[in-house]
């Protein structure tokens, strides 16, 4: 069985100029994703978090990773604004924990949160808490996360081309073409 890594960068090359700019990343991206598919992989729900900007992603993700095409088990995931309407008014540490404590109880602890946008945005307080969280922050500098910069003027291209890669990822690994351990 091929190693993560390496299909990763085969995968990659295979692609051609459009995934080239993540060659470069493949450490920092295989890391991170590798922790995130051996969760879902033993059963964890997906709590998927995205700053305002993003809220088109968030839909994008939730609308596309189970979709009948694709011919795999359901992936469990759920977006934390559907979870509780009222994230945006969570302020401090208090509240925080009192929404953690939700989650903890609803899905007994097997959950990790994926987090997409500035790490500037308060949204991601939650899931920076987790080092079991999959992060791609902008312009911030993270532990054990996937950085871009916001102002890059293709980065909606990018993240489309990360969920590609990725939901492949989550595909080669559930067909038993990869390892992630």
């Amino acid at each position: 069985m091929q190693s993560f890594e390496k299909w990763t960068l085969d995968t990659i090359r295979s692609d051609g100029a459009s995934l080239s700019w993540l060659e470069e990343y493949r450490f920092e991206w295989t890391t991170i994703v590798e922790l995130a598919i051996s969760q879902i992989m033993e059963g964890k729900t997906i709590v998927l978090i995205t700053d305002r900007e993003r809220k088109w992603f968030e839909s994008y993700i939730t609308g596309s990773v189970n979709k009948l095409s694709t011919d795999r088990p359901i992936i469990p995931i759920v977006s934390i604004d559907s979870i509780y309407t009222h994230y945006d008014d969570i302020s401090g540490a208090k509240m925080i924990d009192m929404l953690d404590d939700m989650l903890s109880i609803t899905y007994k602890e097997d959950y990790f949160f994926w987090y997409i946008g500035k790490g500037e945005d308060k949204r991601v307080d939650i899931a920076k808490r987790k080092d079991n969280s999959l992060l791609w922050i902008f312009d911030e500098d993270f532990q054990n996360a996937f950085t871009m910069k916001s102002y890059d003027s293709q980065l909606d291209i990018k993240l489309l081309q990360l969920f590609t890669l990725f939901n492949l990822s989550l595909n080669a690994v559930l067909f038993g073409e990869v390892d992630a351990q």
